[in-house]
């Protein structure tokens, strides 16, 4: 199974966030080309920060759930 690190995937879309690089990084291709879309907009960045610091504070195993 390819794990991926919460952390580094929190830290990706604080800082990267309204290019989707965490969405690809979670394997989530769709939602990363829809970031990418609409980065010009700037909601993935608002999104994309949100979501960094949902990463991080929560859990391991709440996370890996999101990778299913």
């Amino acid at each position: 199974m390819n794990e991926k690190n919460r952390i580094a995937a929190g830290v990706l879309a604080i800082l990267l966030g309204g290019l989707g690089i965490h969405k690809f990084y979670m394997g989530k291709t769709g939602m990363g080309i829809l970031y990418l879309v609409f980065c010009w907009t700037g909601i993935p960045s608002l999104a994309g920060l949100i979501e960094g610091i949902i990463y991080i504070c929560e859990s391991d195993e709440k996370f890996a759930s999101r990778l299913v």
